[in-house]
């Protein structure tokens, strides 16, 4: 469990720093836009985020 756990953060900081890597200035820009949202638009987002990963967890153990 542990190794499957860390493996899968080991992943999502992979994921995440693609961006930034690749066009730090697109990166920039967006984060720039993600602080002028509303809190109510951001937990939106997080909320989309959380259950499309859940959707992508179902999908991958079937």
């Amino acid at each position: 469990m542990s190794n499957t756990l860390l493996t899968a953060l080991a992943l999502m900081l992979v994921i995440e720093g693609v961006l930034p890597f690749l066009v730090p200035s697109l990166w920039r820009e967006t984060f720039r836009r993600l602080t002028e949202m509303s809190d109510g638009q951001i937990r939106f987002i997080g909320l989309t985020s959380m259950l499309a990963g859940l959707l992508l967890l179902y999908v991958a153990r079937q």
